[in-house]
């Protein structure tokens, strides 16, 4: 039986090469008129996150670790429009078996490997519904035809340019901590900053 260790590195490897395809699940959501708002709004903001340059994890140096915290807080936040949904989540879930069946588990292995890590992303979820974009609040991209336009076509250009492939990530993404330590970094740059 493997690791923790060597079965969280499986399972970012598999999010990281799917997560092209996992942000066209979040537009669903977003586009999905019987999800409540403010689902829609978590589902609208995730994306905003993933496509905006300017995420809170980075590391200019290191793809495969700058999108790692992208590929988990989509997973963290079309969880939250599942659960928060009641049974219109349930039937949206049920359209995305690959990307739902198992996600509680593979997110209980990395609150497993990730410890603290976890609670501080898991915090970030609910925030996503205040992100602007280009200057727009993200409610503009739920309610102006032209804003959720830009956002679509901002999509298509990740899904394109996404520079992440299989590849790179079984050269890059060999043990754990390539995802934990930008991550850490992170997280106590932004305690630093809060004081």
């Amino acid at each position: 039986m493997s690791t923790p260790e060597v079965r969280f590195v499986e399972l970012f490897k598999s999010w990281l090469v799917s997560l092209p395809h996992d942000l066209k699940i979040a537009y669903e959501a977003m586009d999905d008129e019987n999800l409540p708002r403010s689902s829609r709004e978590i589902a609208a903001g995730a994306i905003m996150y993933v496509v905006s340059p300017n995420d809170f994890v980075s590391d200019r140096n290191e793809a495969v670790a700058s999108f790692a915290d992208d590929a988990l807080l989509l997973r963290l936040a079309l969880r939250a429009v599942v659960a928060s949904s009641g049974e219109d989540g349930g039937a949206f879930a049920e359209r995305f078996p690959e990307l739902f069946q198992g996600l509680d588990q593979d997110l209980e292995l990395c609150r497993t490997v990730m410890g603290e890590l976890m609670p501080w992303l898991e915090s970030k979820v609910e925030g996503l519904r205040n992100q602007t974009y280009k200057g727009k609040k993200m409610k503009t991209c739920l309610e102006d035809d032209e804003a959720r336009e830009e956002l679509f076509e901002d999509g298509l250009g990740f899904r394109t340019d996404y520079p992440v492939d299989e590849k790179i990530i079984d050269d890059k993404l060999k043990k754990a901590s390539t995802v934990t330590d930008v991550m850490r970094r992170r997280k106590a740059e932004e305690s630093r900053i809060a004081g």
